[in-house]
């Protein structure tokens, strides 16, 4: 039904019906259209900030989903760096302590990446703390395990090597000295027989007389055989694997530079030359460069009865000859 529009008229004080033209007519339904779509929009707009739409709310479930992800894996590399943690102790403290090793340095087992920032590409994700967080655990334990890796190959190596090691590491003492009786000076710091001073005793001294054998205590190759200065003639033999060892104040030595000797061969005899007070042979080990007590390589021929005995001898700073 089509609608009809009155006017008041004051001065007839009467209703006049109006007729509206086609333009009025128009935008009179322009009107109402676009007041209708604006109120239809606005309710849009306040259902789509109070529930989102579909994408959104996908978008925020799987966001949630990958945090959650994110945050599992995180702990699962914790876990894992505890694992590696206990595989590297055990690498340092038992495989490369048992075959005579170095531990891998903590500096190259904890570097980390130097250089440009290799996360700054992820600063700008959301949650970019534990993003950046866990890749970074990501690569240290990536890189962890490339060393560990090395390690157990070299460990292979030695393992390899470990039967030709176990001839060459001194295990036997210099002279023959079943019952320690010529054991005279041990190592460590006592009294100079010369000077009178106080002075570190970098070896052992055993006593015998002038002429007696001479042993090497492992095998290797003979790298001095000649005079040293307060050593006398001295021999010292060079067993690969990181160890050497040195016989001083010798009457003579009996083999030569480049000579390839075996553990118990005669390479020189007792005597009292350079800086001696008495015929005895000075006994050294020296360990990646490193002089260190002999007393902890005689395992081929002390049981532990006569080792006991040894220490407390070799803990006599009277008897020292040099």
């Amino acid at each position: 039904m089509r609608k009809v529009y009155y006017i008041y008229n004051p001065q007839t004080q009467t209703y006049d019906r109006i007729y509206p033209t086609v333009r009025q007519r128009a935008l009179s339904y322009l009107r109402r259209l676009f007041i209708g779509m604006g109120l239809g929009a606005g309710a849009f707009i306040v259902l789509l900030l109070i529930f989102g739409s579909p994408s959104e709310k996908e978008l925020r479930i799987e966001n949630s989903r990958l945090l959650a992800q994110y945050n599992v894996l995180s702990r699962r590399l914790d876990d894992a760096m505890g694992v590696l943690q206990d595989i590297q102790q055990r690498d340092d403290n038992l495989y490369r302590v048992v075959l005579q090793a170095d531990p891998i340095s903590p500096a190259i087992r904890q570097g980390g990446y130097t250089g440009t920032n290799r996360y700054e590409d992820l600063m700008n994700l959301a949650n970019a703390n534990l993003v950046v967080n866990t890749t970074r655990k990501l690569d240290v334990l990536t890189k962890q395990l490339y060393i560990q890796s090395k390690s157990f190959d070299d460990v292979v190596e030695m393992c390899k090597n470990h039967d030709e090691m176990l001839k060459c590491i001194p295990a036997i003492q210099p002279i023959s000295n079943k019952d320690l009786k010529k054991t005279a000076s041990g190592y460590g710091v006592r009294i100079d027989p010369i000077y009178g001073t106080q002075k570190f005793h970098a070896g052992m001294d055993f006593s015998a007389s002038p002429g007696t054998d001479v042993y090497a205590t492992g095998n290797g190759t003979v790298v001095k055989a000649g005079w040293e200065t307060g050593y006398g003639n001295c021999v010292e033999i060079n067993h690969g694997f990181g160890y050497l060892t040195r016989y001083a104040h010798l009457q003579r030595a009996t083999v030569r530079v480049g000579q390839k000797v075996v553990r118990g061969e005669v390479i020189g005899k007792v005597g009292s030359t350079g800086k001696s007070t008495g015929p005895h042979l000075h006994y050294e080990v020296h360990v990646r460069g490193q002089v260190v007590n002999p007393v902890n390589y005689y395992f081929m021929d002390l049981d532990a009865n006569d080792y006991e005995r040894m220490i407390q001898i070799a803990a006599n700073h009277g008897n020292v000859y040099d």
